[in-house]
């Protein structure tokens, strides 16, 4: 636990909610974005989703027990509020559909977008197309260089199963770039 952490812990122990929540929001604003942004796709949807999260962070708070990391547990209440936004959307027209136009949209903006970092934007694009559980434990611990039990905690999963989402995810990506193991390792 940071210092910083450890001061949040500390008001919330003394029932300060106030200070506490003016501590959290800009400790953990840019990641409960970042979060929001991986799961819906939509920056205006997830500044929509991280506000709204922020402020179920704040109602909450006196029912913050400690027995989760405070990181995990508001990680935990963005991912939710995420999943309660994707379903609210369905029905959605599935990109699985080559001729739809949304996926007419999203081949077009992947073959001719400007690239900053063209091998970095195709991983990332092939980590898309990984499992959702797969691809929140990589986002996790490769993007978020987050540790195999942190990545279980927040996830709600055993340490063999994130270890397992993870070898099955690498595999898969080696697959998909073409590469021999051994250079991927």
């Amino acid at each position: 636990m940071d210092s910083a952490d450890a001061e949040i812990a500390g008001l919330l122990a003394a029932g300060r909610y106030d200070r506490a929540f003016d501590r959290i929001v800009p400790a953990f604003r840019d990641r409960v974005f970042r979060l929001s942004l991986t799961l819906l796709k939509d920056r205006a949807a997830a500044e929509d989703a991280a506000q709204e999260s922020l402020v179920k962070v704040w109602k909450a708070l006196p029912c913050f027990d400690g027995r989760a990391a405070l990181g995990t547990w508001i990680y935990a209440i963005t991912r939710n509020t995420c999943l309660m936004e994707l379903r609210k959307r369905r029905p959605t027209v599935s990109l699985d559909d080559p001729y739809s136009p949304e996926a007419q949209v999203v081949a077009t903006s992947i073959a001719t977008g400007p690239a900053a970092d063209p091998e970095h934007d195709n991983l990332l694009r092939l980590v898309e197309t990984l499992p959702a559980n797969q691809q929140q434990a990589v986002r996790l611990f490769y993007l978020e260089d987050r540790s195999y039990d942190a990545v279980a905690e927040q996830l709600g999963l055993p340490l063999g199963t994130v270890k397992n989402l993870l070898f099955r995810a690498r595999k898969r990506l080696m697959q998909l770039a073409q590469l021999p193991e051994e250079e991927a390792a």
